[in-house]
């Protein structure tokens, strides 16, 4: 079974829980983005992700690309595809229009790059970056590199690469050893190696534009030392760069994807932005990606549970407890869907998935409120909320992105651990979403650590007011949720009281921090969906499943986090 895109449910989140439609159109770029043209974007692309981009997915995951001779040969299909979303204008979706694109709001991207990565994670993987790529070279590149490249990464007839990772330096960028040297001529040659590089070869695009993290001959050490350069596979005069992929890896899953070792034999390049200031123009392409990769999370889980609840509602198994099935008639046993333990499976899963599109919806729509409302406090707060939320849909829409396809694996039982129902390929896929763009880890302690107690907690209190000020506190479960809001925020002010008698408990509790803060967020977003759609049995099922299984794990984590800062505070005062 293939993924299908479910535009009428996006469009009811968006339009009726979330109202982004009126507030993207009070933003002058979007004036004109009415509902119809909304309606139709999603509707096209449904379609051509169903059509076009699903059927590949298995082919993509059973011959996987292939090394010969320095080249790397994508799966069948995979170019014509890639072709015919860029003719379609996909890539440009809300890139500027002087850039080749088509000025769309960025959560319209968004919705498209979920379902592509449900229904193809591998081919996906290829114009991933280029959202990133485009924005990183908008704000930090030269007008003649802009002019060069912009328009060829924005359209997507160029792909891009971050070349970041290092065999010895993984997440400590500071060890970077990849070297630049400045030439007469205002170009810089790069020296050194980088692995995990996802395209960095394929037959896709005829360029493909590296932008390389290194560091200059007089740079200081450490990360503050980083500089940022753009290296072109084909040089502008039409030579071939010296510029190569040593091999790709085989990898646990995304065998569609070329995930390349590459080398750089002092390959010509040009700065983008400062010397030393390269890790200030790469967080601009980190910083997008990580909210894809969060919707790439969502995407993947949605994909299992279609595969899941389409299962059983075919299987046969058993006699299911209680009342006698309508639909048992004269066959021997019940529906898998039918079985209480199934039922509770799925229905879980669909709570993430829908919970967690409204926060990343709603993300994805203030970053656009950041870059174009004209009250720069409005900008501020929007931004607040990006910076602050991103680290955390990250990191929980990925790790649930894996449990929850595992989860979905176990309603086929021996089945789902052979190819045939491709159950398995989604598990195996999803893990690696875990640890690229920055570990989770990571992000639980950017999010704590970087951003949470670096203003003494006061940027989260602001957001969590801010959902509370969106509830209607006369309904019962809007009240729960603003209790939910004020527990987190008491929670914040914890930490930081007990971080100033021991530095490492933030980094010990940020994991068990940033899941209470996205359950809070899952709380306040299915109050808003059942507030849109009161006994609508299409919501009402997960809605009563969240609250049931999943939410209790709030309580859970709140004590762990709490019983750390009484032990500190104890331990203190002895």
């Amino acid at each position: 079974m293939n993924y299908q895109p479910r535009p009428d449910d996006v469009s009811f989140l968006l339009d009726t829980v979330l109202g982004a439609p009126p507030r993207l159109r009070a933003l002058p770029p979007f004036a004109e983005v009415d509902d119809a043209l909304q309606a139709q974007v999603l509707d096209e692309a449904g379609k051509f992700v169903a059509e076009v981009i699903a059927p590949l997915n298995r082919t993509g995951d059973e011959v996987g690309c292939r090394f010969v001779d320095g080249q790397v040969v994508t799966p069948p299909g995979f170019r014509e595809a890639y072709g015919a979303f860029v003719e379609g204008g996909w890539p440009a979706l809300s890139a500027a229009t002087e850039d080749g694109g088509q000025g769309l709001p960025a959560v319209l991207e968004a919705v498209l790059f979920e379902w592509l990565s449900a229904a193809n994670h591998g081919l996906t993987m290829a114009p991933g970056l280029l959202h990133g790529a485009y924005e990183c070279l908008r704000h930090h590149g030269s007008n003649e590199m802009k002019e060069r490249y912009l328009s060829k990464i924005a359209t997507g007839e160029w792909l891009a690469t971050m070349c970041l990772t290092e065999a010895h330096a993984g997440s400590d960028l500071g060890q970077v050893r990849t070297r630049a040297v400045a030439q007469a001529d205002g170009s810089y040659r790069v020296a050194g190696g980088k692995i995990f590089i996802s395209g960095g070869e394929h037959d896709l695009t005829d360029n493909i534009i590296h932008l390389v993290l290194c560091r200059l001959p007089d740079a200081p050490a450490g990360p503050k030392g980083l500089s940022l350069v753009l290296v072109p596979k084909v040089l502008p005069d039409g030579s071939r760069n010296a510029v190569h992929c040593e091999r790709i890896e085989e990898k646990m899953g995304l065998h569609g994807s070329s995930t390349c070792a590459m080398r750089f034999d002092d390959a010509t390049g040009w700065l983008i932005g400062e010397p030393n200031r390269g890790l200030a123009a790469m967080f601009v392409m980190m910083n997008a990606a990580r909210l894809h990769v969060a919707l790439q999370g969502i995407g993947l889980l949605d994909a299992a549970w279609q595969k899941a609840d389409a299962y059983a509602h075919e299987r046969r198994q058993m006699r299911a407890p209680g009342p006698t099935p309508a639909s048992r008639g004269g066959e021997a046993g019940d529906l898998v869907v039918e079985h209480p333990a199934i039922r509770r499976i799925l229905d879980s899963q669909r709570a993430w998935i829908d919970g967690a599109r409204v926060i990343a919806y709603r993300t994805a729509v203030q970053l656009d409120v950041a870059r174009h409302d004209t009250d720069p406090k409005v900008r501020e707060r929007a931004q607040r909320w990006c910076a602050l939320i991103t680290p955390v849909l990250k990191a929980a829409c990925t790790q649930q992105a894996f449990q929850g396809a595992s989860e979905c694996l176990q309603v086929f039982g021996g089945h789902g651990y052979v190819r045939e129902w491709g159950i398995e390929q989604v598990v195996r896929d999803s893990r690696v979403t875990m640890i690229y763009e920055g570990t989770n880890e990571i992000q639980a302690i950017d999010l704590l650590v970087r951003k949470v107690l670096a203003d003494g907690g006061t940027g989260m209190s602001a957001v969590l007011i801010e959902l509370r000020d969106e509830l209607d506190a006369s309904r019962e479960i809007d009240a729960d949720v603003q209790r939910r809001l004020a527990q987190l925020r008491y929670l914040t002010t914890t930490i930081a009281m007990a971080a100033h008698a021991d530095a490492a408990l933030p980094f010990e509790v940020a994991d068990d921090y940033l899941r209470v803060v996205m359950l809070t967020l899952l709380a306040w977003a299915w109050a808003r969906i059942e507030h849109a759609a009161p006994g609508d049995a299409r919501w009402s099922a997960p809605a009563a499943a969240f609250r049931r299984w999943a939410l209790p794990e709030f309580e859970m984590r709140l004590g762990i986090v709490k019983r750390a800062c009484e032990s500190v505070t104890a331990q203190t005062v002895a």
